[in-house]
Order: structure tokens, then sequence, then C-alpha cells
């Protein structure tokens, strides 16, 4: 009965060790799914001195039933590596070995010089490095050859394990010379540069995505490659890259390699083997774990010869069961002992879509820290609950609540609304510790030893947190044993709690904005009165200056004119004539002068004197003219507006007479 290309390929895994299915669908492909040709495609046979003994596997597999490998009792069976070679003891069908091949290579230099070799396969790479050594100056060792249908592993590889054409084109390039010692000030030089950090501009052609890594100067390349690895999902030794400076290797660190600082662009993608191989996965119909049984059973034309290389830890005597021979390996949702939180969140979200599909929670992509902010550090109106997903791949509860649980409409509406989902796997030991960390130093220590403490068959399981009062605490923690109705209960009841919570804090949160408005208010009206105080208090100081500005300039010119009246009277005073001796008459006139406030003054003047003489004494007395009038009693007349130069006796103020003075 004809097998299917799923039993074949289960057979193929069982019987050559290759875990990675997309190597294992490119070999099979070549050999048109022939079972026998590929699996001595996959493990060559190299005969012992001793041919007549020994046969490869593939002379003593039953084309009719390939699942079971007929060997004697005391056999060694070590499946797992694919360099190991599985023998049998010679059966009676044993085929002759085929004879070799002669292989033609055109090798093209970076010269534009074509060389041709002939050679046949059962040389080495390194039989052909030699010939090509003969022809350029180049030793093997830094010989690189590339444009191989099937990439050597190393210079060793026998040319007819690579299954090559008759007629094959090589590329020679050469890795540059051994470096001359380096003076003092290079030396200074290269330790500066074995310190920096550089940040390497990487985009996936494959998935058109861009990443921006910072690495230190003493990260190798093939270090890197492996970094990118757990982003791109890309195995190493499948990355094709661009950008690199020429004549490098995998061992070279950064430092060395004469990138750009301190960033640098580079490109990837998956080699074009590797991607073929790997649509053919996609249109392949087949299982995710299968188990192949492998019967051991006495063989008649069986001898009691061993496998050349089997371990004696696999020695058996009875018939024994391979099982759970997965026909691809389940890679965990985020890399071993990742290093860098938010990288590793990245690829949670990644291979989880990847492995369970588009239907599920959104996940945060970033670290614990940026998810509690993002949910819980904020004020009440715009908070969100935050739910962390832990996932255990060893809990059987994994597949059927991310699969079923969390694809559940009512649960992705719920986690849409109110939540912000956190995702993290703790299958290995140094991941779980790194979650620890980070959630004893975001959450407190009472958080992680939760965490700590719940069992793997618990997995996976939702840690609901909320903040209130201004602490950010876990509120409940749904394992993974639940039904969905629990599911959608445990989170409505969560979000009922925290929706009360938030309103009761909207409302603080409003009141204290209120009366902080208030207080706003007050300050800026008090701030207000302060500045209008200020500005009365300015302009009361700048009135007083003005009027003390004016009260001294009044005082000055006051003080001024009374200095001038001053001297003035003084100036009076020694012109004044002396008071004549002698009774009135006789020429002699008898004044009386009534001053504003009763004072009497009596003084003798000539009857010749003039009235000029009269006003300077009152002058001299302190009445001006200016400011007083002289009135004389009769007739009544203002004497100062009279003629000065009139005497007393014509104006008939002689023999006496008395005059009053009064303020103008």
């Amino acid at each position: 009965m004809e097998q299917s290309r799923e039993e074949i390929l289960a057979n193929f895994q069982a019987c050559t060790g290759i875990e990675d299915i997309a190597e294992c669908l490119h070999i099979l492909d070549e050999s048109d799914w022939d079972l026998m040709r590929a699996v001595n495609h996959a493990i060559p046979f190299e005969a012992p001195p001793n041919e007549s003994t020994t046969a490869t596997v593939a002379t003593s597999i039953d084309d009719d039933d390939l699942e079971v490998i007929a060997g004697a009792s005391s056999f060694n069976v070590l499946p797992t590596r694919r360099s190991t070679r599985l023998q049998m003891p010679e059966a009676s069908t044993s085929k002759p070995k085929s004879s070799s091949r002669n292989l033609k290579f055109t090798v093209h230099c970076k010269d534009h010089l074509i060389l041709t070799y002939n050679l046949p396969d059962t040389s080495t790479v390194l039989d052909l490095k030699h010939l090509i050594a003969s022809g350029v100056s180049i030793p093997p060792c830094r010989q690189i050859l590339s444009g191989w249908v099937r990439t050597p592993s190393s210079d060793s590889t026998v040319l007819a394990n690579l299954n090559l054409p008759m007629e094959n084109v090589i590329f020679l390039s050469a890795l540059p010379a051994p470096p001359v010692p380096m003076d003092e000030d290079e030396e200074i030089d290269m330790s500066e540069r074995l310190t920096r950090h550089y940040i390497l501009n990487i985009r996936d052609e494959s998935s058109n995505k861009s990443y921006n890594l910072k690495f230190p100067g003493t990260k190798t390349i093939l270090e890197v490659k492996n970094d990118v690895y757990t982003l791109t999902d890309i195995p190493a030794r499948h990355q094709v890259w661009s950008g690199w400076p020429p004549s490098i290797d995998d061992n070279t660190c950064l430092a060395l390699t004469g990138i750009s600082y301190p960033s640098h662009d580079l490109t990837v993608k998956r080699s074009v083997i590797q991607s073929t191989s790997r649509n053919s996965v996609k249109n392949t119909d087949r299982e995710k774990h299968r188990k192949i049984l492998v019967d051991l059973v006495d063989s008649d034309t069986s001898s009691v010869e061993e496998f050349e290389d089997a371990s004696e830890s696999f020695n058996i005597e009875d018939d024994i069961f391979i099982d759970n021979v997965e026909t691809k390996k389940v890679e965990p949702l985020i890399p071993d002992n990742v290093e860098d939180e938010a990288i590793g969140c990245i690829h949670f979200s990644e291979r989880f879509t990847s492995r369970y599909g588009g239907v599920h929670p959104a996940f945060f992509t970033g670290t614990l820290e940026d998810a509690i902010k993002e949910a819980c550090i904020k004020p009440a109106k715009d908070r969100r609950l935050l739910a962390l997903y832990l996932h255990h791949d060893a809990s059987v509860l994994s597949n059927v609540f991310c699969t079923q649980l969390l694809g559940f409409e009512s649960v992705l509406q719920t986690f849409e609304a109110s939540f912000v989902v956190w995702g993290w796997d703790v299958t290995n030991d140094g991941n779980k510790t790194k979650l620890l960390s980070s959630v004893s130093n975001n959450l407190g220590s009472v958080a992680a030893m939760t965490i700590r403490n719940i069992p793997v068959e618990k997995y996976p399981v939702l840690i609901l947190i909320m903040r209130m009062r201004s602490a950010t605490e876990i509120f409940t923690v749904i394992h993974g044993n639940v039904g969905v109705n629990e599911l959608v209960g445990g989170l409505m009841e969560a979000v009922e709690v925290w929706s009360e919570q938030q309103r009761i804090e909207m409302r603080e949160e409003q009141e204290r904005a209120d009366r902080e408005l208030v207080k706003r208010e007050q300050d800026e009206a008090y701030r207000e009165s302060l500045e209008a105080d200020r500005a009365k208090e300015a302009a009361r100081k700048e009135q007083e200056a003005q009027i003390e500005e004016e009260r001294r300039r009044i005082e000055s010119e006051r003080q001024e004119a009374a200095a001038i009246r001053e001297a003035h009277r003084k100036n009076l005073e020694s012109n004044l004539p002396a008071e004549p001796s002698g009774a009135s008459g006789d020429g002699i006139a008898q004044i009386r002068f009534r001053l504003p406030k009763g004072q009497v003054l009596d003084r003798k003047f000539l009857s010749s004197s003039t009235l000029q003489v009269l006003l300077n004494y009152l002058t001299v007395k302190g009445y001006p003219p200016d400011e007083y009038k002289v009135i004389s009693s009769w007739p009544r007349r203002d004497l100062t507006t009279v003629d000065p130069e009139k005497t007393l006796l014509e104006l008939k103020l002689y023999p006496q007479e008395t005059v009053m003075i009064e303020e103008r």
C-alpha cells in the first residue's frame, strides 16, 4: 500500500533524527519523496575497511513497510543526531555501491579570472581548495567558496554528500590577511571602540519589519545573528545579510568590523532554499504531533555485530518503542533567558499569533513597567485594568485556553474595552526569574510571591491588576482550569469593582480639581489685588514725592524771596534817616502806626520827609507795602497808592497822624 507524504515525512524524521521540518521537506523534494534515497542523501554511508560485513541502512529497509526497521536484539540505536550513520549487518539483498562521478567546477575569481577543475565526488572540499590554491596565490585557509547548490558544513565534507550536479559554478573570495601588530595609539583607539555601543538598524525583508538594536562593541556577528533569530524566526544559518563590511566572519566582534558609528544600516532575509522549504511546509497538510512506532525485532539475516556509531547507553534486548517523535519542534513563545524584556514581549506577541492564530487579545509590546504606566499611572478617567497573561508550555491547559477561551467574543470585547493585556512565557526558569524580578520591582514582593507559588498545572493564568487609592495591586488570579463562564464572570467582576472605584476616584479627582480651581481663582484674585495695591502704593509714593518736590521748590522759592526781602530790608534799614528828636511841631511829625494784631508803633519823621521814607520804615518793621496797606484815618485813604515822593507836610500828616496797617 502506497504511503502518504505525512507518513514518509514522519518515517524520514524517525530514521535521520532531523528536527528541522523545512530541511526534511527540502531533502525529500530533491529525492522525489523516495524514502530510501532521502535517507541515503541525509545519512551518507561510508564503508569501513571490511565492506563485506556491513551495508547501509537503506539495504535493510523493506520497501513495502518502511516504518519498521529490522535488526538484531542486541543492536545499538542512536537516531537523534544527523551525523550518526546507522549501519546494519549485511543482508542477502545488499546492493553494490555505485561508482564515483567526475564533477566539473568552474571557479570565478573577483579579478575576472576563471579556473576550471575536474575531480571525483569522493574528494573533499579541502581537496578542491588545494587545487584552487595551485592556480591562485590564496591559501586554502583564506578561501571562501560561494555559489554551492548545497553549502558544505566544513572543508572535510565529501563532495558526494552534497548531491552536486555534474557541472558547478563556484565563486572565490578571500579573507583578509592577518592584521599587522598595532602601535600604541591604535591599541588605545581599539580599546575605545570595544567600549562603544553600536545601534544596528536592521530591516527584515521577509516580513518588511524594522528593528533598532543596541549592542556593545564586544558582541560578535554570530551573537548578533542569534539575537536577530529571536526576533525574525530566521535561523542564523539561513540568514542572508547585506550591509556588513567585506572580509569578515561570524567570530568578528562589532568593534573590529569597521561598521558606522553610532548607527549602521543592515538588511536580512531568509535564504531562497529555506524560504522554498518553508512554503512547502505551509502547503503540506501534516499533523503537529505524530507518534512513530519503531519495532526492533530479531532478524534471521542479522549477525552479532552492532551499529558502528551506537552508544552503549542505548543497548536493548527486547522490543522498544520510540514515542512522541514530533514532526516539528515547538518553539517557546519567548527565547530562553531573554535579556531585553521589550524584545521578549515583541517575540511573545508574534509567536503567540503564529502558534494559536490571530484571534486573541492585543498584547502590549513593551516592558511590564511601561504596561503599568499605560494602564494604571494615569488620571482616573483614563485608567484601565492590567491583565498579565502568563504562559507555560508544560501545562496541558495551554492549548485549549489560548485557542478557545481567549478567542471567545465576550472575552475579547471585555479585554478591548477595559484592559491592557501584557503577556509573558514562564516556561524557561531564566525568563520566570526575570519576570519575578520585574514584578517585585514594580508591584512589590507580595505580588512576586503570588506568581512564584502558582503550580504548573494551573497555568495559563490571568492576573488582573488595578490601581485603587494610589496603590497598584493584584485584584484576582484566574487560573487556566476555568470555563468560559467562569472566565467571563471573573473579568466582569473585576470590571465592576474597578468601574465603581473609578467613579469614586473620578469624583474625588473632580472635587480636587474644583478645589484647585477655586484656589487658583483665589490666588489669581489675591495676586491681582496685590498688584493693584502695589500700583496704588506706587502711585501714592509718586504723588508724595511730587508734593514733596513741589514743597521743596516752594520752600526754596520762599526762602529765596525771603532772602531777597531781607536783603532789601537791610538795605532800606541802612538808608533809613534817623528818628529826629524833639516834640511834634517845629518841623517834626509824630506818626502812630496801628499794626494788624493791635500793636502800636510811634515814630517821628521830619515834615519834609517823603512818604517813601515812611513806607521804608514800615518795610524795615516787616510790613512792606506790597503786602500791607497803609490807611490814613482822616481823610481815609490808602497811602500806598499815593505818590511816594510827596512830603508828609503835603500829605497833611503833619504835625501828627495815626495810620492803620492792613493786610492786603
